[in-house]
């Protein structure tokens, strides 16, 4: 569960697909009211974003919704660059990994990874979420 005393204020959708980013999106925006959504198409670019806002720790997001399955560098990749960022990235934001599929060997490497903190299927549910976020 992410920090109970911090309200969600700022998520990071990490996907290759517009259409899963716009529908996480106007899923979140619903739910939580007020919300800042920062989208990417990749990996990297979510990565730039990061190493950007490394010195401005309110300019970094609370939350990481993670696909999995994505090309040029998928969400275990991403995982794989996200734990070389300083700890005070790494400490901020929480990680929650989105899957269509939950293919065993995905959920196994996903619990193994101590910085993900659950692993959810697509498309996302507000009351998982919800359970999360407190």
């Amino acid at each position: 569960m992410l920090n109970s005393t911090n309200k969600l204020r700022q998520v990071m959708l990490i996907d290759d697909s517009a259409i899963d980013l716009k529908i996480h999106s106007k899923i979140l925006s619903l739910h939580y009211p007020g919300l800042e959504i920062i989208t990417c198409l990749s990996g990297a670019e979510a990565l730039g974003i990061l190493k950007k806002n490394k010195d401005l720790p309110k300019e970094l997001p609370d939350l990481i919704l993670l696909d999995i399955q994505m090309p040029e560098m998928d969400g275990f990749e991403f995982l794989n660059k996200f734990t070389k960022l300083p700890p005070v990235v790494i400490d901020k934001c929480a990680v929650v990994m989105l899957s269509s599929t939950l293919d065993y060997g995905d959920i196994i490497r996903a619990q193994a990874n101590r910085h993900v903190i659950k692993l959810l299927k697509k498309p996302l549910n507000p009351l998982d979420l919800k359970r999360i976020t407190g």
